[in-house]
């Protein structure tokens, strides 16, 4: 898949929240909340348009029940594609516009994605060098499965940056 990196786009909020709202129709009391989470829930931060949603549960088991109702939605369900315990929907095929992650309520992954998130949102700085490191890498990179595992190392610097940030918060939180 080719990767589109675009502008930040204040209108991604509001896809967001349109399809938690449809997804609670088809999902309702399995649902504990949603959170929007990676590069476009960042004001400021350049993105491939994909609406990365996490979605927590009572039980992740059940939501394989879901999986023939989602495909004749419109959605591709793709198993935990690589994260024990998680299930993951993809909407839009070659163009997606979302990525529905779910998790049961207390997984460890939700931590590590939502910490991220707030760090960025708090660091204009982090937002503006990830921004320009992703320009640079899908200008080397046209297609999505090079680009993704070049910017793994990266990522992984700024979670263990915005882990250690969350981490004086507490302390700092405690006094």
């Amino acid at each position: 898949m080719q990767v589109r990196l675009s502008p930040y786009d204040p209108d991604w909020v509001r896809r967001f929240e349109k399809e938690a709202e449809f997804l609670r129709t088809v999902f309702g009391e399995e649902i504990v909340s949603f959170e929007h989470f990676g590069s476009t829930s960042v004001p400021g931060m350049q993105a491939k348009p994909v609406i990365d949603m996490m979605m927590l549960v009572q039980d992740i088991e059940a939501i394989d029940g879901y999986n023939a109702q989602m495909t004749a939605l419109g959605y591709e369900a793709a198993g935990d594609w690589g994260i024990p315990g998680r299930r993951l929907f993809r909407r839009g095929g070659e163009n997606r516009t979302h990525h529905i992650h779910v998790y049961e309520k207390d997984h460890p992954q939700i931590t590590r994605h939502l910490v991220l998130r707030d760090y960025l949102r708090s660091h204009p700085d982090e937002t503006a060098a990830y921004s320009l490191f992703k320009e640079n890498l899908a200008s080397v990179h046209a297609e999505t499965s090079g680009y993704s595992p070049a910017k793994k190392a990266f990522v992984s610097d700024l979670e263990k940056r915005a882990l250690a940030w969350k981490e004086k918060l507490g302390r700092t939180e405690g006094r």
